[in-house]
């Protein structure tokens, strides 16, 4: 015999079990999610894809038009889940024989299938020059809830 509380309990998960069989039935299927190693690795495979046989990232600057050979040297953390089918890296490269020379590129992706893929790249700081403490990464723009705002004119 089974007890009214043990029976509300038994209830609620056949119902559960219902809701998830009514959900595979359907077709219906919830966005893969995707985390930190994720988002890491695809923006990695990314950059990989993007180096030439030397491992130089070519770019060229949308502000100064300028064609720039940067070598990769790191993803920052934190990476970030701006929406459920948006993710972001941003990362440091140097331009190529100037290692203290840094810009700043940001990555944004959307889910392609089970992985992420890059759609958008843009340099968020460049590098600049300062009398006091040298080389420094000057910001282009900033994020205001989760969206870019320009700092100054183009």
């Amino acid at each position: 015999m089974i007890r009214g509380g043990s029976f509300r309990r038994l209830l609620r998960a056949g119902a559960g079990l219902l809701g998830i069989w009514a959900c595979c039935a359907s077709g219906a299927e919830s966005p893969p999610r995707f985390y930190v190693d994720d988002i890491k690795a695809a923006t990695t495979r990314y950059i990989e894809a993007r180096e030439d046989e030397a491992g130089i990232f070519r770019i060229v600057d949308e502000v100064t038009g300028e064609s720039l050979e940067l070598r990769f040297v790191t993803i920052h953390d934190p990476v970030r889940v701006i929406d459920e089918n948006t993710y972001f890296a941003c990362t440091d490269f140097h331009v190529v024989g100037e290692p203290d020379k840094l810009y700043d590129l940001d990555f944004w992706m959307d889910p392609d299938g089970n992985v992420l893929a890059v759609h958008t790249e843009r340099i968020h700081k460049e590098p600049r020059r300062s009398v006091l403490f040298g080389w420094y990464k000057y910001p282009r723009y900033t994020f205001v809830d989760d969206e870019v705002v320009w700092l100054y004119e183009e």
